[in-house]
């Protein structure tokens, strides 16, 4: 994609996009309740309209972003935010439009960004206080296409501590809270991207998914949320756990503004349309992914998976093979393996003046513990090299052509499944929590779901499905063959219609 669009590109992406918004809305919403709708309400897709057909000033849009910012700002969802710089930006989209300069397909959207993704200018602290001083000169490639495409970086968003973890409980700079209860986690790494969405800071934002990055805070937060075909995105310039399984991509609360991500990032055409569900095939392994469910999450799950089936999908029960071992043999080891080369490569290469050992020394004291038994050479549950070759070489491939022909042997479009098998649970509560009154381990109930899709490498897509008797939301996630990405984005669309969006939070201004 060029950084100056032909006006016969800018008329496609108007007709593209415009055909997306009108896509998922129903022929009875009318155009006096659109108008009405506050603009912290609306999609990124309809908000890039507006300001492109200058209907809308991009100052003044971010000016509404950032007093929902400042009103909800007790969720602690930025690390760093400069409105000044934000409103200077906006302004400056707003004069190059009047100047004639035919604008991108993201003009003047503000979108936040994950703090372990290098922004020019920003600091990169990955949420741990050694990086709290590392001021990237160069954009990640990823943050780049976003703004030739006409994007405002609206500042960098809190993580768990170097992306450790599924809570985005920072000792080091704050919990991240859910914002649809406070007291709750919004999931994790990317937890700040996911509460900024949710919370109406921003339509669309910037996460990134090793073991369940994008998928965990989506669901706990009631997002859309995509992870797409391994490096289908760039992934240059991001703080790294392992290549296998690294992988950026976005928060939205529309499946039409994670196509128009997807479409600036690679270039391709925007997907319009929705799949019909009639004939859809999808596929259920209730062996694996039901297992432990909390209550809340087993009944909305199963009334959502009616409301498919009334609408013609063809729900297919069937198991995946040897699945739980082939997560055993290869998800942690390739992590727990890659995770100190990897930091100590990235340290060195974006010349953060930081070395690994003073990452060590200023980590707070629960991600110092893990790394120190599961990391370093010499912690004794730190995987071998043999143990990761094993893993690379031998386990994970077997992963793959087995998540593979599940997809084939059973003609399946996609598999369905809860998201996590729990709500959002207490911040604090990282070790153990309680499901249908017993206490289980954590780890388990918020990671298992999802480590299947991140290890095999496939796109998972999360879906909003309703708020359970506690008001936290309650997530599906699809995940399709390795390069069904178009195909997915479809599906979300066709989903995004048939399903009622769940309620907004509360924000406590």
């Amino acid at each position: 994609m060029s950084d100056n669009p032909s006006r016969r590109e800018f008329v496609a992406w108007a007709a593209a996009l415009a055909s997306t918004a009108a896509c998922t809305r129903n022929d009875e919403q009318l155009e006096e309740n659109e108008i009405a709708t506050p603009l912290t309400d609306i999609s990124a897709t309809d908000a890039v309209m507006a300001m492109r057909l200058g209907d809308l000033a991009a100052e003044d849009y971010a000016k509404a972003l950032l007093q929902r910012c400042r009103e909800a700002e007790y969720l602690n969802a930025f690390q760093t935010l400069n409105p000044d710089r934000v409103l200077n930006d906006a302004r400056e989209a707003d004069r190059r439009r009047r100047s004639g300069e035919i604008p991108g397909p993201l003009h003047g959207l503000p979108v936040p960004i994950k703090d372990s993704v290098n922004v020019a200018g920003y600091p990169t602290t990955g949420g741990t206080r050694a990086l709290r001083n590392y001021v990237p000169t160069e954009d990640a490639e990823l943050v780049r296409r976003l703004r030739a495409a006409g994007a405002i970086v609206l500042g960098k968003t809190s993580v768990h501590e170097l992306s450790w973890g599924w809570t985005s409980n920072n000792l080091a700079f704050g919990a991240v809270r859910n914002p649809y209860n406070p007291d709750r986690i919004p999931g994790g790494s990317s937890g700040g991207t996911a509460a900024a969405i949710a919370a109406r800071m921003a339509p669309l934002g910037v996460a990134e998914d090793t073991q369940g990055s994008i998928r965990v805070p989506a669901a706990l937060c009631g997002l859309y949320g995509f992870r797409p075909t391994q490096n289908r995105y760039p992934n240059q310039g991001v703080v790294p756990i392992t290549p296998l399984f690294d992988q950026v991509g976005p928060h939205a609360r529309h499946a039409r503004d994670l196509a128009l991500f997807d479409h600036v990032v690679t270039g391709e055409a925007v997907v319009d349309s929705p799949v019909s569900l009639s004939g859809l095939r999808l596929g259920v392994d209730r062996s694996y992914f039901f297992e432990s469910l909390d209550n809340g999450v087993a009944r909305l799950t199963e009334a959502a998976l009616g409301q498919l089936a009334d609408a013609g999908v063809e729900i297919v029960e069937a198991d995946v093979p040897d699945l739980q071992r082939l997560i055993d043999l290869t998800t942690a080891t390739v992590q727990l393996y890659h995770v100190r080369p990897m930091l100590m490569r990235f340290l060195e290469e974006f010349e953060t003046g930081v070395s690994f050992d003073d990452v060590m020394a200023e980590m707070s004291d629960d991600i110092r513990a893990s790394f120190s038994e599961f990391v370093l050479p010499d912690g004794s549950g730190s995987p071998s090299e043999a143990d990761f070759v094993a893993a690379r070489d031998t386990h994970l491939p077997a992963l793959r052509r087995t998540m593979s022909d599940y997809f084939a042997t059973n003609e399946l479009d996609a598999m369905i499944f809860p998201a996590t098998r729990v709500p959002a649970t207490p911040i604090g509560q990282d070790l153990e929590v309680t499901v249908n009154g017993r206490v289980v381990p954590f780890e388990p109930v918020i990671s298992g779901n999802i480590s299947p899709g991140s290890t095999a490498g496939i796109p998972g897509l999360v879906v909003p499905t309703a708020l359970d008797g506690n008001g936290l939301p309650i997530c599906l996630e699809l995940d399709g063959p390795a390069g069904s990405d178009r195909e997915m984005l479809a599906i979300g669309l066709a989903l995004e219609r048939l399903l009622e969006p769940i309620p907004p939070p509360p924000i406590r201004a």
